[in-house]
C-alpha cells in the first residue's frame, strides 16, 4: 500500500469519527494552537509547546503543584466556576519583555515576585487565549468544561485558592512551554473544574434536525420561484393532416371562434388554469384574468379507436399568442 493511499485511509477514518469524542483533538490540542496564537498576534512572541499533559487532580493537589513566584489569575466561567491558570516565572518575565522592550534579552532576568501591574500586562493575552479555546472547540464535547473562561482577577499567592475553590475534581493541563529563539521556559497551567458547566455543543443530529424546517422553507422558496409556462389560446383550428402539410407562407387561417374577450390560459398539457381578456399595459400586449379554474386531477385518457384504412387523421392546430 503506497502512503498517498495510507494518508487517504487514514483521512476517511478521521472523518468517520463522532464529533463529539472527548479528547482529541479536543483542549489538548486547542490550547496549544490558543495559546501560541495568542502571544504571537498580541505582543509577537514564539510559544513552541514541548509537553503537554491532561489530568486530574484533586483541590489539595492543585496547591501543591503551583510554582514558587508563579503569576496566578483567576478565571470566572460558566454557571460561577471558577478557574486558574498559573504563569511561571519565566513565562511570566518574557511575556513583560515583549511588550516593554519588543524582544527578549540574552540573559533571563532575575526571578522575582509578580505585582498586580504584571497581571494587568499579561491579561489581554490570557483573555485571548482563552477565547481561542472556545473556537477550537466550537464543535467538541470538551468545550462542556473547558470553554467559556476568561481572566477575572490576580492572586498574590496560591494560599487563598483553598477558599475560593470549591471542593471538587479539576482537570489540569500541565504545559512546558519555550519561549522565543533564547531558550527561555516555563510552565502554563490552566487549571478548570471537572465537571463541565458550559453549554454542550450541538450533535449532528442535533444540528440536522434544527437545520430541516429551514430547509422545508428553502425548498419551498426554490420551487416557488420555478417557471411555469402557460398558453394564452385566442383560438382553436382543426384541420386535415393533408391541408396541414400542404400549408404555405402567406395563406390566411380563419379562426372563427376567436375572441379577444373569451381567451383561455392553459398550462402546456391543455388544461385551462383561467379565463382571460386581450389588452395592453404600458404598450405591450398583456391579460386581464377574469376568472380562475380550480385544477383537479388530470383524468385518464382512453386509448383512441384505431383510424380506418385509407383515412387520414386529423391533427388539431392550436393557434396562441
Amino acid at each position: 500500500m503506497t502512503a498517498a493511499m495510507t494518508d487517504v485511509i487514514r483521512r476517511k477514518i478521521d472523518r468517520a469519527r463522532p464529533a463529539l469524542a472527548e479528547g482529541a483533538p479536543g483542549a489538548d490540542r486547542g490550547w496549544r494552537l490558543a495559546l501560541a496564537r495568542a502571544t504571537r498576534d498580541a505582543m509577537g512572541l514564539d510559544l513552541d509547546f514541548r509537553r503537554l499533559a491532561i489530568s486530574r487532580a484533586s483541590l489539595a493537589e492543585i496547591l501543591e503543584i503551583v510554582p514558587d513566584r508563579a503569576l496566578l489569575a483567576l478565571l470566572d466561567g460558566p454557571a460561577g466556576g471558577l478557574g486558574v491558570i498559573v504563569l511561571a516565572p519565566g513565562v511570566t518575565a518574557a511575556m513583560i519583555e515583549m511588550q516593554t522592550l519588543g524582544r527578549l534579552s540574552a540573559q533571563p532576568p532575575a526571578a522575582r515576585k509578580p505585582s498586580r501591574i504584571d497581571a494587568a500586562m499579561v491579561a489581554g493575552v490570557i483573555d485571548r487565549a482563552l477565547a481561542g479555546l472556545d473556537e477550537t472547540l466550537a464543535d467538541e464535547a470538551d468545550l462542556t468544561w473547558a470553554g467559556g473562561f476568561r481572566y477575572a482577577s490576580w492572586l498574590e499567592d496560591a494560599r487563598p485558592l483553598g477558599l475560593m475553590l470549591e471542593e471538587e475534581a479539576y482537570r489540569v493541563l500541565f504545559a512546558e512551554v519555550a519561549l522565543g529563539q533564547g531558550g527561555r521556559e516555563g510552565q502554563v497551567i490552566l487549571i478548570l473544574p471537572a465537571d463541565g458547566r458550559g453549554d454542550r455543543p450541538a450533535s449532528p443530529a442535533d444540528a440536522g434536525e434544527a437545520a430541516a424546517p429551514h430547509f422545508s422553507q428553502a425548498l419551498q422558496a426554490q420551487v416557488l420561484r420555478a417557471d411555469c409556462r402557460l398558453d394564452a389560446v385566442v383560438g382553436r383550428l382543426t384541420l386535415p393532416l393533408r391541408q396541414i402539410m400542404a400549408l404555405a407562407v402567406g395563406e390566411t387561417l380563419l379562426l372563427p371562434s376567436a375572441a379577444l374577450d373569451a381567451i383561455t390560459v392553459e398550462t402546456v398539457e391543455g388544461r385551462k388554469v383561467a379565463g382571460a381578456r386581450l389588452g395592453q399595459h404600458r404598450g405591450m400586449r398583456a391579460l386581464k384574468l377574469t376568472e380562475a379554474v380550480v385544477l383537479q386531477a388530470a383524468p385518464t385518457l382512453a386509448p383512441r379507436a384505431a383510424a380506418p384504412a385509407g383515412d387520414v387523421a386529423p391533427n388539431e392546430l392550436r393557434a396562441a399568442s
